[in-house]
């Protein structure tokens, strides 16, 4: 995700009183999923997109910055975080914002997932506050119940890190469920991904040692790896052998490579400096890829969902308070 740091007072939520769920302690070791749990095949397209989900739909209000997007095909929603308060909101189709969860837990909503199976939202929770200094960031995951909005656990995903540095920094920015329920989490400013099981114990499965963009988009693949953008590169970390990430050899650099998502077997990289969605495939289980399509766009986007066949852009509004957007892009 790209962060700025406006000051944007924080609204009173809407509606929804959540129970207090639980919240997990975390273990310090990776536990893999099972080799029967990983998928076979790259999750399909949502189903066919809603008559009434127009090309550009426009909020009503600003101020509360959606960084993450998610379609909810269970609810036939469109979801977001909010980086300034906090709470999961829905955009709707004529803009109207309304909420969804309001926990007072949450600091800064960034990436969410949908987990239909399991009728679960994962978001990662954050605080802004860590990018310009006034705070060490937090790096949580909070599961809620898809359809109740009740919470379901907090993990502290920062205390699975042993031995932390003294300046150490987190922010938990995206989050991508597998097949079997293991959940991961990418720490932008720990440079770290964090693997969390169905019984919510979160550990460190991967940080890397060098000093590239901080991993950002993630997604699993069925073969049992992950990809992760990572600045201008898409990288590549086996689940069960972390240590030989590697990046993946790409036709070009995708500057600002931000949320990322499948989309019809392709995997689209949101740039958000070149204002574009790059499509990628691969022939060689990601050692390498080439570029399938690209989509342009005008106003900066950071993530992007998936709504029946087509892929849309969240584009938030990071200074002043002009709404953000929701629009469908068009490869070429």
């Amino acid at each position: 995700m790209r962060i700025r740091s406006p000051n944007h007072m924080r609204t009173t939520p809407l509606a929804i009183v959540l129970s207090s769920g639980l919240l997990v302690a975390c273990a310090t070791e990776p536990e893999a999923p099972a080799e029967d749990a990983i998928p076979s095949t790259i999750p399909a397209a949502e189903t066919p997109s809603p008559a009434s989900f127009p090309d550009v739909i426009v909020a009503e209000r600003g101020g509360f910055i959606p960084e993450g997007v998610e379609y909810d095909r269970t609810n036939g929603r469109i979801l977001t975080g909010s980086l300034s308060e906090g709470s999961i909101l829905e955009i709707h189709p004529d803009g109207r914002v309304s909420t969804v969860i309001a926990d007072p837990d949450l600091v800064s909503s960034v990436g969410i997932e949908v987990d239909e199976v399991r009728d679960r939202l994962l978001v990662a929770n954050s605080d802004r506050a860590a990018f310009d200094g006034s705070s060490a960031g937090q790096a949580e995951l909070a599961v809620y119940d898809l359809t109740s909005g009740e919470r379901i656990a907090l993990v502290d995903l920062a205390a699975a890190v042993t031995n932390p540095p003294d300046d150490a920094a987190y922010f938990a920015n995206d989050v991508a469920v597998a097949d079997d329920g293991t959940v991961y989490v990418t720490d932008t400013m720990l440079n770290a991904v964090y693997q969390v099981t169905r019984d919510y114990e979160a550990s460190l499965l991967h940080r890397f040692d060098d000093q590239a963009g901080g991993p950002n988009g993630i997604e699993v693949h069925p073969a049992g790896y992950l990809l992760v953008a990572r600045g201008e590169e898409l990288w590549k970390i086996p689940v069960r052998d972390p240590s030989s990430a590697a990046a993946v050899t790409l036709p070009a650099a995708i500057p600002g490579g931000d949320g990322i998502v499948w989309s019809a077997g392709r995997l689209a990289i949101v740039s958000n400096s070149d204002s574009r969605v790059v499509a990628l495939t691969s022939t060689d289980d990601w050692s390498t890829a080439e570029v399938a399509g690209v989509a342009t766009f005008e106003t900066p986007a950071t993530t992007a969902a998936v709504i029946g066949d087509d892929v849309y852009v969240v584009h938030p509004t990071f200074e002043g308070d002009d709404p953000p957007s929701v629009s469908r892009v068009t490869f070429q």
